[in-house]
């Protein structure tokens, strides 16, 4: 649903604020905040809503509360002396008193497809008897995502890094995600954890949910594994999407500079894992998000703590460090498109640049960010969205 207000639109299904035209960068529960106050313009708004809708019942301070008041009513063009449009009801909470308009638009994604954005989460048991976490939500075709190096089917749904992207995502497709070994809600405990065991993982998921031909999106690490599988069944995938990947790790580029930057962070992960203030956690989290928010990067290192053990975490970095898909590359025989951010940190753009010359009909475009992800209040963001929403649209 859209609703508009002033010189303002928000596209819920979108996740989209534009003022006089333009989108404005918004932080996810700052989002989640202000769609909550429209959509119950008729009362006031209390404290207990805020916690339970916006933070999903995990108390916070009055402070924290009062900043994402203010920062909502700053992206909407009102502040706390004015209140036109959200105002504070003394000892109550706070309404929204602004005229709304709703607008369901003329784009057919929009409303049935993006209805019941709560994701369902099961779970099933690979081969080697590794339980896996599959999350599916949105009414849409579907799209499925490999599992990267570090995910958290839960955590992930209300990162202010993920959340805006997999609710977009959500909200034109049907999303399957899934927790591979190792992390998440998946087990912690395996005894193999190597490429080929990330391959076993995305094959037991989609044979789980006995899916029909899907689009399959690899980010990082995953591209490697969503590569191997489009190989395996060019007749399952209808599209393919890498972003910020690569068909070698560190360990198999033939660089000195790569193979000393692994083990140095491998030493890093041993020493500092799961502790808030160490070295690694802000340099890891700097090194993926180096423009990232004080929020976001706080939200990365917690992150790395609650997805896994430091012991996990450096096994798999292992098993990344030593994938080599690149004779894959030119017997893939599905549309693919190659994303990469210019200046990430992590990953080299040539490795990107690599896949696109060695995948036969592939297409290729690069995105302005230093960030291995993009974030929702940078340009590339929207370019990234845009340029998998085209591709998955283009006639085949």
């Amino acid at each position: 649903m859209r609703y508009r207000f002033g010189d303002c639109m928000l596209d819920g299904a979108r996740r989209e604020l534009s003022r006089g035209g333009a989108l404005i960068p918004v932080e996810p529960q700052v989002f989640d905040l202000i769609e909550l106050l429209i959509r119950n313009c008729d009362r006031v708004v209390t404290r207990d809503d805020l916690i339970a809708h916006v933070w999903h019942g995990r108390i916070v301070s009055e402070s924290t509360l009062a900043t994402r008041i203010n920062a909502a009513r700053k992206v909407i063009g009102d502040d706390g002396t004015a209140q036109r449009l959200i105002k504070t009801v003394a000892r109550k909470g706070v309404r929204f008193v602004g005229t709304v308009q709703t607008d369901a638009g003329d784009d057919p994604w929009t409303l049935d497809r993006a209805a019941d954005l709560d994701q369902q989460i099961s779970f099933c048991r690979t081969s080697d008897g590794v339980s896996l976490a599959v999350s599916a939500v949105g009414n849409g075709p579907p799209l499925v995502k490999a599992a990267n190096w570090l995910n958290h089917l839960e955590y992930d749904w209300q990162s202010p890094i993920w959340s805006p992207m997999l609710r977009r995502l959500a909200a034109r497709f049907r999303l399957i995600r899934y927790d591979g070994r190792g992390n998440g809600l998946a087990d912690w405990e395996a005894a193999d954890v190597s490429f080929a065991a990330f391959c076993r993982d995305l094959e037991t998921v989609v044979a789980t949910l006995d899916l029909p031909r899907f689009v399959l999106l690899g980010l990082s690490q995953g591209a490697a594994t969503a590569v191997a599988f489009a190989v395996a069944h060019p007749d399952r995938v209808s599209r393919l999407i890498l972003y910020g990947g690569y068909p070698q790790g560190r360990n198999r580029r033939g660089s000195a500079d790569d193979a000393a930057t692994a083990q140095t962070v491998l030493g890093m992960m041993r020493q500092g894992w799961g502790r808030a203030d160490s070295a690694f956690m802000r340099a890891f989290a700097s090194l993926y998000l180096p423009n990232g928010s004080p929020e976001q990067i706080r939200w990365f290192a917690e992150m790395q703590k609650l997805t896994t053990s430091g012991d996990m975490a450096a096994r798999l970095r292992v098993a990344c460090d030593d994938i080599d898909i690149v004779e894959l590359l030119p017997r893939l025989r599905v549309p693919t498109l190659v994303l990469h951010a210019r200046d990430d940190h992590v990953v080299p753009v040539a490795q990107s640049r690599m896949m696109a010359a060695m995948i036969p009909g592939a297409r290729f475009a690069t995105l302005p960010s230093e960030n291995h992800v993009p974030l929702p209040d940078e340009p590339a963001w929207e370019l990234l969205l845009k340029e998998i929403e085209c591709f998955v649209a283009a006639p085949s």
